[in-house]
């Protein structure tokens, strides 16, 4: 084999960053359903006959509603807990969320917040066409139908609590000023590449750009590359380091720019990579971060929000935790 020739993994996409602001506060509510004390299953055969010993006991009390691990158990089963034998301390973290959850949820029915015809019929509408509980991240979680509207009715409710969370142009100017490392952009480059389905052709390609410049490899990428971006001349775009896989990365960061690589053999078939131009690290002006900025602050406050409420209707309602009647060793979190 041709020594100019190196193997490459298949070129894959960067994990799409995507979760909406509201949707990384609301503290998942999709066991809120009383649940029969002897319904779901067990988290482990241990943890089973545990519950034996504890069943007819509640984990939680809010005003005159009991909760038991049967509850607890369905909330962890909506999240994939379950399944993952999960130590006692995360498993006690769960179950703080879970009482958030409910806490809210009885907030919630006592201020007489429901959910409208129209808001059941669109949950509804997206459960049947398989878009509730599709992977969507990290925080993604199967919501089932037994819980999701009540899952709903919290989420409507947060959305009134926070809904009134603004952001000013001083708060972003601040932020900016005093976080702009953050904004600081690495070194990118402009890459292009023409790609051909065979090593020969590919051979004969780079002779010829060899012998010539950059306007002969435009046209050989319009005439001859398979490429998606040859109508473009064979422009791919602008990349940082780690947008595209490791071994292609070796290859076309090791070049100076104008320069072609030698041939380069993927899934694809046979790539001639071009280095147009290195960008140097640049920050972005605020104006250009202002958007995402914003974004941090939003949520940054509307957590805050959130925690407030949470801990003031701690304080005006009836509630009281029985961590002694888990089917775990309950630990207490050090913050």
């Amino acid at each position: 084999m041709d020594a100019r020739r190196r193997t490459l993994r298949r070129p894959g996409a960067r994990a799409a960053l995507g979760a909406a602001v509201l949707a990384g506060l609301v503290l998942f509510g999709a066991a809120a359903c009383r649940r029969d004390e002897g319904g779901g299953g067990p988290v482990s055969a241990v943890a089973e006959l545990v519950e034996g010993k504890l069943r007819g006991k509640p984990v939680l009390r809010i005003e005159s509603r009991d909760l038991f691990n049967a509850d607890l158990r369905a909330y962890l089963e909506a999240t994939g807990a379950a399944e993952k034998g999960l130590p006692a301390e995360s498993l006690s973290r769960l179950f703080d969320r879970f009482t958030d959850d409910m806490i809210l949820l009885e907030a919630a029915r006592e201020r007489g917040i429901a959910l409208t015809e129209d808001e059941k019929r669109a949950y509804l509408a997206k459960l049947a066409g398989g878009a509730i509980g599709a992977p969507g991240g990290e925080d993604a979680r199967p919501v089932p139908p037994e819980g999701g509207l009540d899952r709903l009715l919290i989420e409507k409710y947060i959305y009134l609590v926070v809904r009134d969370t603004r952001v000013d142009g001083a708060e972003i100017h601040d932020y900016y000023e005093n976080h702009k490392k953050d904004f600081l952009v690495q070194g990118r480059i402009r890459v292009s590449q023409i790609l051909v389905d065979s090593e020969e052709k590919a051979v004969s390609v780079l002779q010829r750009i060899d012998r010539a410049g950059e306007a002969e490899f435009r046209k050989i990428a319009v005439d001859e590359s398979i490429g998606p971006e040859a109508s473009k001349g064979g422009v791919m775009g602008v990349f940082e380091q780690g947008d595209l896989p490791e071994d292609m990365e070796k290859v076309i960061f090791a070049l100076d720019e104008g320069r072609t690589s030698q041939v380069v053999e993927s899934s694809y078939g046979f790539h001639i990579f071009r280095l147009d131009r290195k960008f140097p690290p640049a920050l972005r002006d605020e104006s250009e971060a202002a958007a995402e900025i914003q974004e941090r602050i939003l949520a940054q406050k509307m957590k805050d929000a959130l925690a407030v409420h949470l801990t003031g209707l701690k304080d005006t309602l009836s509630w009281k935790a029985l961590p002694e009647n888990l089917f775990f060793k309950y630990q207490r979190s050090d913050e």
